[in-house]
């Protein structure tokens, strides 16, 4: 899932974009409230976290052009003013929610968790797996790269899920025929080789970041980084 953060102070930025991407969002920052407002307007985000006090445009008036425009993309505001008139003020601008400055990132999490619930109704973060900008609906059965629908075949789904749930971890060949064909023993074929071949043409043609790795001699990777 894609979210963008707006923030100025590069010590928050640093906290909630490094926990976000460790849960496997793709995160966009924005340093200021007039690259977040072009941000948000020209592109899809699933979720946008603003803080109030921002150099160019401030948080309030930006949230009422982000709802104004995309009534459907859930809002977290972010403040060190924490009295009940800024509360107020948050979210009659259309602030979905309010965190107070300090906050512990398992608290903004839980919170961005309930919103995209809300807003997504049953595809819920447990049944999506986000890499990059690759996405797997474990409900649907579905998978998008960079917002675009790819046409999988129900093995290459089912290599492609085992590699999702392990991801940045080597599997090798013999693990990848247990999971996937339900084989304990090397075939002494190369089916595993010819279905990773097929899911790189799909998931990484044309993109810029490969997310499909070899590890020379181990077996194989799916990674971000």
């Amino acid at each position: 899932m894609n979210l963008l953060l707006v923030e100025d102070e590069p010590s928050v930025v640093s906290v909630i974009s490094r926990g976000l991407t460790d849960e496997g969002f793709t995160v966009s920052i924005a340093p200021d409230g007039l690259i977040g407002k072009q941000l948000a307007l020209e592109n899809q985000f699933d979720l946008i976290i603003l803080d109030i006090m921002l150099p160019g445009i401030n948080g309030l008036e930006l949230c009422k052009i982000i709802k104004a425009e995309k009534p459907n993309v859930p809002v977290i505001m972010l403040t060190a003013l924490g009295t009940t008139e800024n509360v107020v003020n948050g979210l009659d601008n259309g602030a979905d929610d309010y965190l107070i400055k300090p906050f512990k990132f398992a608290e903004l999490f839980a919170r961005i968790r309930m919103l995209l619930r809300r807003y997504n109704g049953a595809a819920t973060l447990d049944q999506i797996i986000n890499i990059a900008d690759l996405q797997i609906n474990l409900s649907a059965k579905t998978v998008k790269r960079n917002n675009e629908d790819v046409v999988l075949t129900a093995t290459e789904y089912r290599l492609l899920e085992y590699m999702a749930k392990n991801k940045s971890k080597i599997l090798s060949r013999i693990d990848i025929l247990e999971s996937v064909w339900d084989i304990d023993f090397n075939l002494g074929t190369n089916v595993v080789d010819v279905y990773v071949n097929y899911l790189r043409k799909k998931i990484d043609k044309n993109a810029n970041q490969k997310l499909i790795h070899t590890a020379v001699g181990l077996g194989y990777v799916l990674k971000d980084k």
